[in-house]
């Protein structure tokens, strides 16, 4: 397995280039779309543009993209996925908006160009309400400034309003109206048709898609249903299509805040790598599940971390685990620290399992059903 970096567009430059390198990654995951330049934690609600403002609703450029990696390649870096759709490109997909037709073909020309410059990977969270409803706070070890969730605080039911979508502002609000309720067969019908359109484009282009479950995974936020919100969940996605290009982003502390269902983080782990569908791994960990959690250091959670990485090299997964979110350390740089910090603990169990020195715990999914 690999060792990657996430990065958000502002932050796509050599001085982090090297960071990566000089931290133990050698892919990159990048972000196309910046939410106030990558600080999405610092404004989860409140605001009336949520994360900030979409982008352009025109198809990514080849060119871009290929600039991108091949900047990459000449710091020793792959690019392992693109993560997010901008939701200017597609909000009338998740919204069944008049404009989804036109939309289509928007991310079609979109997974062209990224095929054609060397992509191989786009991430994306199929959800009208977004990421939504954190608490930033002294949540993690030592009081180090993390996210929290906590269902009883806020108010699930808070309507999102006109213009919004993924917790981003895509036009002008025009009135005082809000978006509709989404049942959870609406938001799957609505995944479905968007697959049926583009995972064939995407194959031909040798592009994966892959789903990232909710955060928060609650059954409803914001008067809209959510889609993977428990792990057995995604065993409907991958029914939806057997294209390979119909993959999972496998976010292992958004599958650990999910209550409790039939399978647990490691089972699914193991199912997923027996299916061949993970795109890529957010590799977090979280105390608690919903409707209350909070995102800590790597190695202090409910997660076993190094059982997870004994699982995938047990399995010979040749995939790329990157650190997604990590709590802010003390310091005059505290997200490169942070990043530093998770990096470095995930280097080490990466070499100890190479070394032999990891042994997973595997329980059979069969044996795990008659012991419950």
């Amino acid at each position: 397995m690999h060792i990657g970096l996430g990065l958000y567009r502002s932050a796509l430059n050599e001085r982090n280039f090297r960071f990566a390198r000089q931290a133990g990654a050698s892919h990159i995951v990048a972000h196309w779309v910046d939410y106030f330049g990558g600080a999405q934690h610092e404004i989860s609600r409140g605001s009336a543009d949520g994360w900030g403002r979409a982008g352009a609703a025109e198809p990514w450029r080849e060119d871009e993209l290929r600039g991108l990696v091949q900047a990459l390649r000449g710091h020793g870096l792959a690019l392992a996925a693109i993560e997010n759709f901008d939701p200017a490109q597609w909000h009338d997909i998740l919204l069944d908006g008049p404009r989804k037709n036109e939309q289509i073909e928007v991310v079609k020309q979109t997974l062209r160009a990224a095929g054609r410059a060397g992509v191989p990977t786009i991430g994306y969270n199929f959800s009208i309400a977004g990421v939504w409803g954190w608490t930033r706070g002294p949540f993690a070890r030592g009081g180090a400034m993390s996210v929290a969730f906590d269902a009883a605080a806020i108010d699930l039911d808070e309507p999102i309003p006109d213009g919004m979508v993924w917790n981003m502002r895509y036009r002008a609000q025009r009135s005082d109206g809000v978006v509709a309720a989404v049942s959870s067969e609406e938001l799957w019908q609505r995944l479905r048709w968007f697959l049926e359109r583009v995972l064939p484009v995407a194959e031909e282009c040798g592009v994966h898609l892959a789903l990232h479950p909710d955060d928060p995974p609650m059954d409803s936020l914001r008067g809209t249903a959510r889609l993977v919100n428990r792990p057995e969940k995604y065993a409907r996605l991958l029914e939806i299509s057997n294209s390979p290009a119909n993959r999972i982003e496998l976010c292992l502390g958004s599958v650990q805040e999910m209550a409790g269902g039939g399978l647990d983080t490691y089972q699914l782990l193991e199912q997923c790598l027996r299916e061949d569908r993970i795109g890529y791994i957010h590799f977090r960990n979280v105390k608690g599940k919903v409707p209350k959690y909070a995102e800590v250091f790597v190695d202090e959670g409910d997660i076993d971390m190094a059982r997870i990485v004994a699982i995938l090299h047990a399995h010979r997964w040749p995939g790329v685990i990157i650190p997604d979110h990590t709590p802010a350390l003390e310091c005059d740089a505290s997200w490169h620290a942070g990043m530093a910090y998770a990096l470095g603990y995930m280097r080490a169990l990466v070499q100890l399992a190479e070394q032999g020195r990891l042994q997973p715990a595997l329980q059979p999914l069969e044996a795990a059903a008659e012991a419950s």
